[in-house]
């Protein structure tokens, strides 16, 4: 069944390019959709080592690096403009939602009381955090609207963690190039790099922390 879906997303890209990969990434905001998978695939087809074409406004963009900005900004742009709808369900359907509707949004209730618990730990840095870590980023929308975070500052958290994402992916696409295939077997090692790095901010944000309220009860 991976092999399929996994299939389903690769052609897709390959068929519609830029569309794709926003329409992907805008979905992934709120539902996973392999935003990894989507991202390195357009960078491989933006670098020319697989079939397809990048086509914007009805021109086909030559390979190069104009095709991969183009491509990264698609994603990056459609996860944003995702994120904030996936904002809006949550501050408008709030708590009642996702409890009536949890399942449909891959929002049960040991979930949402995680994101909770994350929000309240990290606060501002709980958005930041999740643009840039594997499958939890698809999870953070729709609490953050639930918690009534600041759409202004919410969306400013969710930019740059979301273009780094794109970026980041978009770019391995591109240096894998021709070699995509044999990448995608081991495709793995990139998400634990990025798990480890995201722990590692984690850690160091708590510590700082602690440090602080030790140092303010002194």
């Amino acid at each position: 069944m991976l092999p399929s879906v996994t299939g389903s997303i690769t052609s897709f890209v390959g068929d519609h390019g830029v569309y794709a990969v926003f329409g992907l990434m805008a979905l992934d905001a709120v539902f996973p959709a392999a935003s990894e998978l989507v991202m390195v695939y357009a960078g491989a087809l933006a670098s020319g080592a697989i079939a397809g074409h990048v086509v914007l406004f009805g021109d086909t963009v030559s390979s190069g690096w104009r095709a991969f900005v183009i491509v990264s900004l698609a994603g990056t742009i459609g996860y944003v403009l995702g994120s904030v709808a996936g904002w809006a369900i949550g501050r408008y359907g709030g708590r009642p939602l996702a409890e009536r509707r949890g399942r449909l949004l891959h929002l049960g209730p040991e979930r949402l009381a995680r994101a909770e618990r994350w929000f309240e730990r990290f606060d501002d840095w709980a958005v930041l955090l999740g643009r840039v870590a594997p499958v939890v980023r698809s999870f953070v929308s729709i609490p953050a609207g639930i918690f009534r975070m600041p759409l202004g500052r919410y969306t400013l958290l969710t930019i740059p963690g979301s273009a780094l994402w794109c970026f980041a992916f978009a770019g391995v696409g591109w240096a894998v190039g021709a070699s995509y295939g044999r990448f995608h077997h081991a495709f793995d090692y990139v998400e634990l790099a990025l798990v480890g790095g995201a722990a590692i901010l984690v850690v160091y944000l708590v510590l700082k922390r602690r440090s602080s309220r030790l140092n303010a009860r002194v």
